[in-house]
């Protein structure tokens, strides 16, 4: 009896020689960068990835992954996803959307993804902008935005990714920033070992029609005070010198500094298996309060709920294990027909 070894992989294995057209200084290049490195270093056969796309600047991903993939339609790619994993529940299914591709017209999809648990892999790319078609706002453009499309500034409230995938009810939502490599690998790594449905909003920038829309939290020397990392079972401290925290009071957060009284015992000690959805929602609001940071990684991290894909083909098995295979023909000939005549 052999047993099968899997390649080594690099980076470099994911790669593929398309010239990749995005615009230099793309926040999109460290995404790529970032995933064909983690992609590599999970252990799994390049031939069992894919990765699937809709419309926009992200969408253009699987033609610079060496995987098998889809570029397909807008809004659709969480739908087509879906269909897959139902159809091969054995690979490892992934989708690379915007913030316009997946909350705009495909914001039902999305939704109806997370809430069914399918085994998918979502990586939001966030630029707070429609790219692609030149910089129009996009539901996570912020309120007085001005664009091409809104010269007087938007009157839309922006939509909250990790609010959206919360709300659905998604079993894995997190957060992390393209140009901050080491935290996004290990994010998507987090990602990747998850079983059912894995939701991550990457912040990104779009050096031609928003450039700076992250500044704030990417900036070296403002990063430290603007930024929370979530650490599972450790209490939430920022600050340039780990001097602020996090303390929840009654219902609601509160900032406070560390001294006077006021120690690491005080602070809110983060849960990512927390089954109330109320915890997840502060979290992903922080960022809304004036003088909280922005937080990243994993919110949520809900196991053992069971997949959309693994209750279909438990119900496949057992109607046939009680019916048969049945017959496709037979089955097109039964019950009500008509007779089209000219």
């Amino acid at each position: 009896m052999t047993t099968a070894t899997l390649p080594v992989y690099t980076k470099k294995d994911f790669q593929t020689d398309q010239e990749i057209r995005w615009c230099p200084g793309c926040g999109d290049y460290a995404i790529l960068s970032a995933v064909q490195s983690v992609f590599a270093e999970l252990g799994i056969r390049r031939e069992n990835f894919v990765m699937i796309s809709g419309i926009g600047c992200s969408s253009r991903f699987p033609y610079y992954m060496n995987t098998f993939g889809f570029h397909t339609i807008h809004g659709r790619a969480p739908a087509i996803a879906t269909g897959l994993k139902i159809a091969r529940p054995d690979l490892e299914v992934w989708v690379a959307t915007g913030d316009g591709d997946s909350l705009s017209i495909g914001g039902n999809h999305t939704i109806h993804m997370l809430r069914r648990n399918v085994g998918l892999k979502v990586l939001l790319f966030n630029n707070k902008i429609y790219g692609l078609t030149k910089g129009q706002f996009s539901p996570t453009s912020e309120a007085g935005k001005k664009t091409k499309s809104t010269p007087f500034g938007t009157t839309d409230r922006p939509f909250k990714p990790l609010s959206l995938a919360i709300g659905a009810e998604a079993t894995f939502v997190a957060r992390s920033v393209d140009v901050f490599q080491g935290h996004l690998k290990e994010t998507l790594k987090k990602a990747a070992a998850h079983k059912g449905s894995a939701y991550v909003e990457i912040l990104q920038n779009c050096n031609i029609f928003n450039d700076g829309a992250w500044d704030e939290i990417t900036e070296k020397d403002a990063r430290s005070e603007h930024v929370i990392q979530l650490e599972h079972g450790k209490p939430l401290i920022f600050g340039k010198n780990r001097d602020k925290g996090i303390r929840l009071n009654g219902l609601e957060l509160e900032v406070v500094q560390l001294g006077n009284g006021v120690t690491e015992k005080d602070l809110l000690v983060h849960d990512e298996a927390d089954p109330r959805d109320s915890y997840a929602f502060l979290l992903a609001h922080m960022e809304d309060r004036p003088g909280f940071p922005t937080p990243i990684g994993v919110l949520r991290a809900w196991e053992n709920y069971p997949r959309y894909e693994d209750l279909i083909s438990n119900q496949i098995r057992e109607v046939q294990e009680k019916c048969g295979k049945g017959d496709l023909a037979k089955l097109l000939r039964t019950g009500d027909t008509w007779e089209v005549r000219p």
